[in-house]
């Protein structure tokens, strides 16, 4: 499984991806965020699903981007021309694939600014090549296993919150999913951008590094639920002791 996380608020994108990598009974580590940046052109491609896939619908796509950088101007130009390559891999290696049994699963994140977006940009595209575009309203996108960061995302994250507190947000939305998550863990790498910068900046942290702030989280958590308001209880507590007492 695989934990990649992409968010955009108003003043730029956060990208988090764990690097463990399971195969069959094998772990491995390899990194799941590339960057790719030209000039004004820059972007970042981060995927979950079947290894073999993104490699070789990646190798496409940087070869496409070699031959005809210039002509995407806008992201979605350069997304669509990656939706291409995936398409072009799994029309080559469907047959194979589903002869051995394999899921064609592999979903990307895209995020970046080129330089003729007004702002800067997020998508998630699908295994079919098909893509769709963050919205406000929920300015994220998880893939792989999503289930364990997504609650606190939903909770915290808006697309007014700062870049700081999304690259909080989302790291704390990775600790829960690693400690809930065998197959998702450190090291982990950390994308920000800011808005009109054209500069994409990704920083690899290993457990070490960050190991104080699960310490941090883990007592912030406990001492919340002893503050919690308690005073709902008082029916059902009284209903027990009444219970009790006959």
């Amino acid at each position: 499984m695989t934990f990649c996380l992409g968010m955009k608020v108003r003043n730029g994108l956060v990208g988090l991806a764990d690097t463990r990598v399971t195969t069959g009974v094998e772990q491995i580590t390899a990194r799941k965020v590339t960057i790719h940046e030209h000039g004004r052109h820059s972007m970042f491609l981060m995927t979950s699903g079947l290894r073999s896939l993104r490699d070789k619908a990646l190798t496409y796509f940087e070869e496409t981007i070699e031959e005809r950088d210039e002509s995407f101007d806008k992201l979605y130009k350069a997304v669509n021309a990656f939706a291409t390559q995936v398409r072009r891999v799994v029309e080559e290696d469907r047959k194979a694939l589903e002869e051995a049994g394999l899921t064609i699963n592999l979903f990307s994140i895209i995020g970046g600014q080129l330089e003729n977006d007004t702002e800067h940009k997020l998508y998630l595209l699908y295994p079919q090549g098909n893509w769709v575009e963050v919205s406000e309203g929920t300015p994220y996108y998880i893939i792989g296993e999503s289930s364990y960061g997504k609650p606190i995302l939903d909770r915290v994250l808006t697309y007014d919150s700062s870049i700081k507190e999304a690259l909080k947000v989302g790291y704390l939305a990775f600790d829960s999913t690693r400690i809930a998550a065998t197959d998702v863990g450190f090291p982990v790498d950390l994308v920000y951008y800011q808005r009109g910068t054209f500069d994409i900046v990704c920083h690899r942290y290993i457990k070490d590094d960050l190991v104080g702030l699960g310490d941090w989280w883990q007592h912030h958590l406990r001492s919340g639920v002893e503050e919690f308001p308690a005073d709902w209880m008082e029916p059902l507590l009284k209903k027990a002791i009444k219970r009790q007492s006959v």
